[in-house]
Parts: C-alpha cells; structure tokens; sequence
C-alpha cells in the first residue's frame, strides 16, 4: 500500500480546518448582521414614528391655540365672562372647556363649575400654567393626555394671557380638534416612506384608519393585518405582522388621540445581512484559499530543500533579472526542471522584447489618433469677432480617457464640451473615440440640448459590457445673446471669470453617460455678458496630488484664475497656461495620476438683440417680449442675481418657480393681439429679493383670485388658480397695482 507522503497528509488536515472556521465565521456573522439589521430597523420605524407624530402635534398645539388666542382677544375686547358668555363663547368655538384665571391663580369664571374657586397652584397639571402668570410665557399649550379629575377623559388645554392680567384657558377634546387637523394627518403619510417600501398608517381611537397609502380610509385598521393590543404592546417597541399580505416589521405609539402606525418589510430588512453576508463569504473565501495556498507552498519548502535553491533563482527573475540561470542537478527531476526553467526565460525574454516593441509602436499610433480625432488648431475660427477659445490635454499615460470638443451647429450656436471617461489607457481612450462621435452626431442633428444628452446616454450604454461611464459638461453658446443652456452629466462645475473674479457656477448634476440607459436630462442655463471667460476642465486638474497626497483643490483653481488674463484668445491660452504652471509647481517631483484637460470660451458679445440688460446698483433689469419662448432666459436671468447675492439653494428654487408661474401667466394672457414687452427687476439685499414684473397688458388682479380648496382631489378641483397660490404660499409677500395703465406684481423672498 502507498504511504501518503507529508505535503498530501497536511493537505487534507489544512483544507479541513479552514473549512471548519469558515462554517463558524458565517454563522456568528449571519447572526450578528441579523441583529445588527433588526436594531437598524426598529431605529427606523421610531424615527419615522417621532416625525409623524410630531407634525400632529404641531397641527393641534397650533390649532388650539389659534382658537384660545381668539377667545382671549374677545374677552380683552368686553365679551361677556359671566356664565351665559363664557356658555355661548363655548358653544360657538366648539371647544369643551373655557376658564378664566386672575393673576392669584384662582379661576375665578369657567363652564365647569366644580372648577370655581381653584387654585391652579394645588395641581400638577394645572401648575404647568404658572408661567403665564410670572411673565416668563405669554402663551402655553398642554400635551394631550388624561385629565386630574377624570382619568377616562382626555383633553387638551391651552392658555392665553389677557391684557388686564390672568390668563383663559381653553380645552377641547380628541373629536373637536382631529375634525380640525385631519387633513394635516392624512398628508402626513401619504407621501412618506419608511425606507424603501414601507409605509406609516394613522388610525384614531376607535381604530379607524384616517390615513393610509393603499387608500383605505375609514375602514378599520384589521384590513390592514394589524392588530394591536395596547396593555400587552408597549409603544415604541417592534411587533411582527402580515401587512396587506407581506411580513412585516412594526412600531406604533399612541399620540393625540390618533394610533400612528410604522410598517416595514422584512425582506428589506434582511437585505443589509443578506448583502454583508454574501460580501463577507467571497472575501473569506479568497482569504482561505490564499492562506491554504500560502501555508501549502511554505511546508513544502521547509520540506524539500532543494525547493529553496530553484525559488531563489526564481526569486531573481520575477523581479526582472532574466539573466538569472536555475542551476539544481541534485537529482534527474531538478535537473530537467532546471533545464525547463531557463528554456522558458529565454522563450520570455524573446516574447517580452518583441510585445514591448509591438506595443510601443500601437501606443505611439493610438496616441497620434487621438490627438488627431480633437481640434488642435487655435484660434478655430480667427474670423469670429464674439468669441475665441482655447483647449489642451495632457494625458497620464499615452492615450488618455479626457476629451474635448467644439463645433459650430449654426452662424450664432457654438457647441462646446470637456469630458472624462472612467479609467485610463486604451480602453479608455476608445471609450472616449465613441463618446465624442456620438454627442456630436446629435448635436450636429439639431436636437435640443436635453435630447442631445438622453439619446447619447442611451447610444453609449447600449453594448458596453466594459461599464465605463463618462462625465461630461457640454454647453450650447447662443453667440447672440450670450446664453448657454447646458447640460451637466456628473461633471465638475465649470468656474465663470466676470471683471477679474471666478467663481464656480450653480447647478444641478444629471447622472453620468453611460452609467444607465433610460435617465431623463435636465437642461440648465448661463447667461454670459460681453468680457466673461468660462473654463472647463476634468477632475485631473483639482485632484492634482503632491508627493505628500494633498490635492490641487478648488481654492487653488479659483485663486489662479482670478487674476487679469485680458480678453480673447489670447486670454484664453493665458488662462489654461496659468493652470497648468500652477498645477506643476504645486505637484513637483510626483507623477502624474491623471488626465489633465482644459477648455477656455472668451465671450465677446454682442448684446442680445431682444433684451435690455442693465445695472442698477444692487437692482438689475430686463425686459423681454411677452413670449414663452423667453421663459428660459428670464430665469437665467433672475437666477444670476440669486447667486451674485448668494441666495441658498431652496430659496432660489421656490423664487424660480414663482418666477415661471407669473411669467407664463402674462406670456399667455396679457396681451390679446399684438404682444407686448414685460420688464422684470431684481433687487437684492443682504436680508432677501425682491422681483418685479411690470406689463402694459389687460389690467389683472390675481390676487383677487380665490384660492382653491386643495382639500378636494384633482378631480374635484376647478381648473386654474393652483399657479398663483403656489406663489404666495412659497414667497414672504405678493402685491400687485396698477398704475399709469401699467400691471406692476411684486414678489418678495427673505434669505
């Protein structure tokens, strides 16, 4: 019988014991992620639980106090406070308790009764009014709970000071002011989501679902699978349950007379575990195998000395000495090995020199190609007097990923854009080749700039099992006007140089080309004035790294670019070459990492035929046609005075749209015949903006306008008048006038 030798023996003995660590090191992490995932879980629903329930109690403490203010200024005002007053105070505000407290503390009128005479000092729940009397609250609103008298009775209380001392205190119940609320709660949830897929349900006491997004409003909260049973289940604590038919994880709590329910699905939350874990094994995995590969390799050498002299040799010629010869001839077996080995070093050698010299040579023609494919000769258009530009790339290896591109689609339109491919090398560089082809092609169509990128996107995913993606920043110059309408894929924010100082311009960013077919692209816009210098540039050129791993950064970028360049193309080259002298001197002796691509657009006007632009210190004005077709440039144009006065994001947002609504609506309905001219001013200040809108059209009020009832559904609503509530829910004032035959709506929104 063959004796198993000892590598064969330790073999079996190592594959066992990693197999056997293995099995433990996933149970405990499928136990552990298991945890870990059922705590983030129940942090999750609670979050969303506390939200909820905040925003009710936000609804009914306003509410109430809204009420009890209104009482208090009638009782300031000489309404009656004997009992038959108070009586029919009561009864015409609904509520179910009024009473009136002197500046002792002692309620000396109220619709209760036994509450005459009492002292609100001597009661735990009454004593939380005493602020009202020392001066330190002028206003105080109660949680809803049990009240001291009847612990079956909830209610909820608030207080109001009155001019000549004491206070009235004023209380309704759960029925009174959910009527009051309802609509608040049963917007609270519809549009929430706990997590991906799951949801908030609000039913009140009797179990009646008030809000829900299956719709089921009204029912009982058991069509759901809930079933809640408060003496056994604490609030805030995670209960199991079948929710319209998937397992569920829940959490409720009990808060103005309203259950509010938080449901997730378990599938989803075991999918953190299940990825961890599933991550987790293939690491381990290639952890085993390359330590059982390791320890094998390393007995085996201790083993077999002989070993040690060929990896010696070995060791030489991995680390590039291929004259290195294997001489072992202990035996017949190191013998021919020796032999094998240094026949295949030669064959090697031989393979290696011949691919290092086909390779230099596909690489010198690759990057001849490249350079080839992009525009190299500046200025491009030398008789064009309203704009110049100028680009270089410098790339980290010998064919890069970065690319640029310029091309005139009409007499007035300049497209231009600078774009980054995942990667580097060859791959790259291809990638980069179809790229550029495609968005050409479609801007060379003339589709408009959003269906330019959409198409390209889906053009680019189509096919590419590789999953390289490009950034991209592509803007369309109207040589006229000075507008750009761009479209930002995932890419750097370009930097505008006006009167000697960059600044990065505002924008939103779309998703990359590439990354997933089917994504819709958001057009934006810049307006240039006459002098602007806009540069572009990829990501090589902030994240220019040091030999100590620090990076170029964007401070550097705006510091070197706001400086006096002068005008044109001359300005523009000035321009890329600062950058790139910076980027040197900051880098020194560290290798280049990454592409290094850089576009310079000089606009040199003229102004735009169709608007006026002027300045008039911190007011700025515009007038334009009464045109829709206008809409795009009045909201550049708004939003450049937004960023000048560094206006916050949602302010912007919510003036943009205000902006859009009243704009349209005079585009539409202004004018009957013959259109007219609208002129728009922007003033700001360091508290907020002002926007005003000036037309000779049909005199219009649309304040006059009565609101809708958003209440009702879509179906139910008249048509018109949403646009111009909208505004004046979003800004801090709306005024309109008519003067001198002229439509004047001003709009204002504090920062």
């Amino acid at each position: 019988m063959q004796k198993r030798t000892i590598s064969g023996t330790f073999l079996r003995w190592l594959f066992l014991i990693v197999s056997v660590a293995f099995a433990v090191s996933m149970v405990y992490l499928w136990t552990l992620q298991t945890r870990l995932s059922q705590r983030n879980a129940a942090n999750l629903l609670r979050l969303n639980i506390q939200d909820v329930r905040q925003d009710v109690i936000d609804a009914s403490d306003a509410n109430l106090l809204s009420l009890t203010r209104t009482i208090a200024a009638e009782i300031d005002n000489g309404a009656a406070t004997d009992d038959a007053g108070l009586a029919s105070l009561l009864a015409h505000y609904d509520v179910s308790e009024i009473n009136l407290v002197n500046a002792e503390g002692i309620i000396y009128a109220t619709t209760h009764l036994e509450f005459l005479n009492f002292d609100m000092h001597s009661g735990r729940q009454s004593g939380e009014f005493l602020g009202l009397l020392n001066g330190s609250a002028t206003e105080y609103v109660q949680k809803y709970q049990p009240t001291t008298y009847d612990p079956t009775l909830y209610r909820k209380y608030a207080g109001v000071c009155l001019a000549n001392g004491g206070f009235v205190e004023v209380a309704y119940d759960a029925d009174r002011f959910q009527d009051d609320i309802d609509h608040i709660v049963v917007g609270a949830t519809h549009n929430r989501h706990v997590g991906e897929n799951g949801c908030i349900i609000i039913a009140d006491e009797d179990w009646n679902i008030v809000s829900d997004r299956k719709n089921n409003e009204g029912q009982n909260l058991s069509v759901t699978g809930i079933w809640i049973d408060r003496p056994t289940m604490p609030e805030e604590v995670v209960f199991h349950a079948t929710v319209y038919g998937d397992a569920c994880s829940c959490m409720y709590v009990f808060s103005e007379g309203y259950y509010i329910v938080a449901v997730l699905p378990e599938n989803e939350i075991l999918l953190q575990r299940d990825t961890s874990v599933r991550l987790t094994a293939v690491l381990e995995v290639l952890v085993f195998l390359t330590l059982f590969a390791a320890i094998y390799l390393l007995v085996r050498k201790l083993v077999v000395n002989n070993i040690n002299k060929v990896n010696h040799s070995l060791s030489k010629i991995t680390d590039g000495d291929l004259e290195e010869r294997v001489d072992v001839r202990s035996n017949t077996e190191f013998a021919s090995l020796s032999d094998d080995i240094n026949a295949t070093v030669s064959t090697l050698k031989q393979y290696i020199a011949a691919a290092a010299a086909r390779i230099d040579q596909e690489l010198a023609f690759a990057k001849n190609i490249q350079q080839s494919a992009l525009p190299s000769v500046f200025p491009p258009y030398p008789d064009r007097t309203d704009f110049s530009l100028y680009a270089t790339m410098d790339t980290a290896k010998e064919v890069g990923g970065d690319f640029y591109d310029f091309y005139l689609l009409e007499d007035n339109e300049l497209a231009f854009l600078v774009a980054d491919v995942s990667g580097k090398g060859i791959p790259a560089a291809m990638f980069m080749m179809t790229g550029k082809t495609v968005l050409r092609d479609y801007a060379e169509r003339g589709d408009a700039p959003a269906d330019v990128a959409v198409n390209a996107n889906d053009k680019l995913c189509d096919g590419n099992d590789a999953e390289m993606f490009i950034t991209a920043w592509t803007g369309f110059l109207n040589t006229d006007t000075g507008l750009v309408r761009f479209i930002n894929a995932g890419h750097n924010p370009p930097v505008l140089i006006r009167d000697g100082k960059a600044s990065f311009i505002t924008q939103k960013t779309n998703l990359a080309f590439a990354a997933m077919d089917g994504v819709p692209y958001r057009e934006q816009s810049l307006q240039l004035e006459p002098g602007d210098l806009l540069f572009l540039y990829t990501d090589g050129v902030t994240e220019a790294t040091d030999a100590s791993e620090a990076l170029f950064g964007n401070d550097r970028l705006l510091t070197v670019l706001s400086s006096e360049f002068g005008a044109g193309e001359d300005a523009c080259r000035n321009i890329c070459g600062s950058v790139k002298k910076a980027i040197d001197d900051f880098v020194g002796d560290a290798p280049q990492f990454d592409d290094i691509t850089m576009l310079c657009l000089y606009y040199a006007g003229p102004e735009a035929d169709g608007a006026a632009n002027v300045s008039d210190g911190t007011t700025k004005k515009l007038s334009v046609p009464a045109d829709t077709g206008n809409l795009e440039q009045v909201v550049a144009f708004v939003d450049e005075q937004l960023t000048s006065a560094d206006c916050p994001q949602k302010a912007q947002s919510q003036i943009d749209v205000a902006v859009e609504e009243i704009f349209v609506n005079i585009a539409n309905y202004a004018y009957d015949s013959e259109p007219g001219d609208v002129d728009i001013s922007v003033s700001t200040d360091e508290l907020g903006a002002t926007v005003e809108f000036r037309d000779a059209g049909v005199p219009f009020d649309p304040l006059q306008k009565e609101d809708p009832d958003i209440t009702l559904s879509a179906e139910k609503r008249p048509i018109g008048g949403l646009g111009i509530f909208m505004v004046k829910k979003t800004m801090d004032s709306v005024d309109y006038r008519y003067i001198d035959g002229q439509n004047i709506l001003t709009i204002r929104k504090s920062f």
